[in-house]
């Protein structure tokens, strides 16, 4: 173990070009410096202009700060203006022991100049660098996405009509003779009819899974990407449904399934009817002629599917011809529709040069449309500024699960891994990821809370309060539960659990009045116990403190035994909910 008198030398990271160096704008710069944690007392923080003409260059000199730790490190982050574009950079670290400049991923006592015979040789290249901060390089997200809340409706199960719940299945026959499925029942009409519950709850942005004609009720195999699923309704639908949301100054986001399609697909069928004769043998991935079905779940296609699923064929995305195809299906509900933006299915599955094209069609249409890779993991490589805009945040509802309502939960860990998640991507993107509980392919969070409804308020709480863009699954709001995935795709109830519904709409209007986009986040460690997590927001409006005590009895520092307490500097106060929300 190292002596905490000298700098633990192993424990220091920096990557240029990174989360741990970024631009905000082109005259913004973050930089960051991860460091044992309690083992560095002070960091500085050198930057000059790389094209300065005097030699040696001149420094100005920044003290960062510790803005983020977790159970190993601390972070020491510097955000600042900068007058020129090109920035060199060193490090300067200490502590009661030693000191020791760092750059170059190397540690020394001496600058990079050089005296020889008497000139003075400049070493500047040796710095770290920001080469140049480009406009066009600078990876942000659409500011109206910033500023949603996104209501996510599974379209089978929703509505079929205003607070009516669908619960009867039906097929409808293409003309191709093609069969649509539904399991439920549910509309575009469906939709359209219950707005004003959506939008009385405070949601400014709808998020719909599939809507494309498909065989299953899912939509996730799909037949054809120009038209509406007969079961849901017409393209004529969704254009009055998207230009009522419109009208209301909402959003809608639809979802673009293009890693596999349906073995219906009519490149798809043209490869099993003409063999190594049909044009699109080279659409799909992995394809065997001549191609056959399947004829049980249990026979092993002589294709690549999405997850072994027969009916589910996967498409060689790598192929121009399938770039293009998509790129303009891409572009066409955006054009013609005026969708808001996609969420794309399976997107780490993607060549992704083919989101590169897609990417490029979408934004040549809107550039403010949103682009939401569906990427369960650390998503860093996908968020560069060419390829997606915002990722589906699946870690956070990890972290929710395990830490804040699971049987080992435990306060300070999960605000130690909120850190370390919050830390992946620069700022500007983790105001732009989509945070969520649930989905249509998890278990209902409230019966991973086994029925709790105080543990789901806890959890919702901090999805509308934490950085990023929250987004809650229809029918949460009503209390639905369900483990397999029939049971959290049950219909939509309406009407049943009008106090979960106040306390949605509440921590919404919340969110709205004080969390804008520049609002900071800071946990407050000497606040965040076991039991208890507490963080700051500060934004224009004051500053929200929020302290969320996930233990199961009440704490000495809240005498009423609430199980939160939000916060601000101001008196005054008003009571929702049976909570105590500081305004």
């Amino acid at each position: 173990m190292k002596n905490n008198m000298e700098i633990n030398r192993e424990a220091v990271l920096h990557i240029p070009l990174s989360n741990y160096a970024f631009a905000e704008s082109e005259t913004r710069l973050t930089i960051r410096i991860r460091t044992q944690k309690d083992n560095v007392t002070a960091c500085t923080l050198y930057y000059g202009d790389r094209a300065c003409t005097a030699t040696p260059v001149v420094f100005k000199e920044i003290m960062m700060e510790i803005k983020a730790r977790d159970e190993f490190f601390d972070y020491f982050e510097a955000a600042f203006e900068t007058p020129f574009p090109r920035v060199c950079y060193y490090f300067k670290l200490q502590n009661e022991g030693e000191w020791t400049y760092y750059y170059s991923e190397r540690f020394t006592k001496e600058l990079a100049v050089i005296y020889f015979e008497g000139e003075i040789m400049d070493g500047r290249s040796e710095y770290y660098q920001y080469p140049y901060i480009l406009k066009n390089e600078i990876p942000d997200v659409p500011a109206w996405f910033k500023k949603a809340v996104v209501y996510n409706i599974f379209p089978d199960s929703f509505a079929c009509g205003k607070y009516i719940s669908p619960q009867h299945p039906k097929d409808v026959v293409l003309d191709n003779g093609k069969v649509c499925k539904s399991r439920l029942g549910g509309t575009l009409k469906g939709i359209f009819e219950n707005l004003d519950y959506i939008q009385g709850l405070g949601f400014n942005c709808i998020y719909l899974n599939p809507i494309f004609a498909g065989g299953e009720y899912h939509k996730y195999d799909t037949i054809d990407y120009y038209h509406i699923d007969p079961c849901f309704g017409t393209n004529e639908d969704f254009k009055h449904l998207v230009e009522e949301i419109h009208k209301r100054e909402m959003k809608i986001i639809i979802d673009g399934v293009f890693n596999h399609c349906s073995w219906e697909f009519f490149a798809f069928v043209d490869v099993m009817e003409k063999g190594k004769d049909s044009k699109y043998k080279n659409w799909f991935y992995e394809l065997k002629l001549p191609v056959r079905r399947p004829q049980s779940e249990n026979e092993k296609p002589d294709y690549a599917c999405f997850a072994y699923e027969r009916k589910m064929p996967k498409l060689n995305t790598s192929n121009e011809e399938v770039q293009e195809y998509f790129a303009n299906v891409g572009a066409y509900w955006i054009r013609e529709y005026k969708a808001d933006g996609w969420r794309l299915d399976v997107a780490n599955e993607i060549d992704r040069n083919f989101w590169r094209r897609f990417r490029g069609a979408v934004k040549r249409q809107n550039k403010e449309a949103i682009l939401i890779g569906e990427v369960w993991e650390n998503a860093e490589s996908w968020l560069r500024g060419d390829i997606f805009d915002s990722t589906m945040n699946y870690e956070f509802r990890r972290i929710c699960r395990d830490h804040i309502i699971g049987d080992h939960k435990n306060a300070l860990t999960a605000a130690k891994q909120l850190e370390q998640m919050r830390l992946r991507y620069p700022t500007n993107l983790v105001n732009g990821q989509m945070n969520l509980l649930d989905s249509h392919d998890v278990p209902r969070f409230l019966s991973l809370c086994r029925g709790d409804q105080r543990k789901w308020k806890l959890a919702c709480i901090l999805l509308m309060l934490f950085p990023g863009v929250p987004s809650l699954f229809y029918g949460d709001e009503q209390a639905i539960c369900g483990i397999k995935e029939n049971e959290y795709r049950n219909p939509m109830v309406w009407g049943e659990n009008p106090q979960l519904c106040e306390f949605v709409q509440n921590m919404i209007e919340i969110r709205k009045k004080y969390i804008e986009e520049s609002a900071t986040y800071e946990v407050l460690w000497k606040d965040t116990t076991q039991q208890v997590f507490t963080f700051v927001r500060e934004g224009r409006k004051g500053r929200l403190f929020v302290s969320l005590n996930i233990a199961e009895t009440g704490q000495k520092w809240n005498r009423e035994e609430r199980k939160i307490i939000l916060a601000s500097s101001d008196e005054e106060f008003l009571e929702a909910m049976g909570y105590k929300i500081y305004l």
